[in-house]
């Protein structure tokens, strides 16, 4: 198979260059739109990320130039007009179970510099000054985070939170047993916004408002 591979970052070649064993890619670090669909001509199929845009234009192109298929490499897809994909019968695949450790570290790692200001003192530390004036952070232990989406990163920051002390309050549309039998209580989405002093949020884009 002859695949396009958009938004190529020099890791994204290193690693699928080093584990392809079957298919041609050809690799562009532009960005997939209506601008640069034209790209994957002679291909079979398309390999996108986040900030690629698949609206029923580019997909329309993509079908005229025969792509039969779009792999998502992460875990969203709320940059496909999955209804045009279907009309123009092109298969949409993607990752749910995108790096789920790594994404949940990461959220902690933000979370530690929002609140210590890590980034701010760095630069300051680098030209010799060690005041701590609006630097101050507070103690994440005994806090009160609240999860919105408790799939597969949700779940594991959610215990991740927990390990550090904090006691850690659910949304989601679906409740995940293990979580409640740690300890972990689902409310509503209205009593989780009031009641944490951290919010982090771990689901899809989509259009539903009914949980509001």
């Amino acid at each position: 198979m002859k695949i396009a591979f958009f938004s190529t970052q020099p890791y994204d070649k290193e690693y699928f260059e080093r584990y392809n064993k079957q298919h041609e890619i050809l690799f562009f670090e532009a960005r997939l739109n209506e601008q640069t669909a034209n790209l994957a001509r002679g291909c079979n199929a398309v390999c996108a990320f986040v900030n690629d845009q698949l609206n029923k234009a580019v997909l329309t192109t993509l079908k005229e130039m025969g792509i039969k298929i779009i792999a998502q490499r992460c875990a969203g897809f709320n940059n496909v007009d999955v209804v045009a994909a279907a009309e123009n019968n092109i298969t949409v695949v993607r990752v749910p179970a995108y790096s789920p450790h790594a994404v949940a570290e990461h959220a902690l790692a933000l979370i530690m510099t929002l609140n210590r200001k890590t980034h701010k003192a760095y630069n300051r530390v680098r030209e010799g000054n060690f005041s701590l004036d609006r630097l101050t952070g507070f103690d994440l232990y005994g806090k009160t985070v609240g999860v919105i989406g408790t799939g597969k990163i949700g779940q594991c920051f959610a215990r991740i939170m927990q390990g550090l002390g904090c006691k850690v309050l659910s949304f989601d549309i679906v409740v995940n047993k293990e979580l409640e039998a740690l300890g972990i209580k689902y409310l509503t989405l209205q009593e989780v916004l009031q009641q944490s002093d951290i919010l982090s949020l771990h689901c899809p884009l989509t259009n539903k408002q009914s949980i509001l």
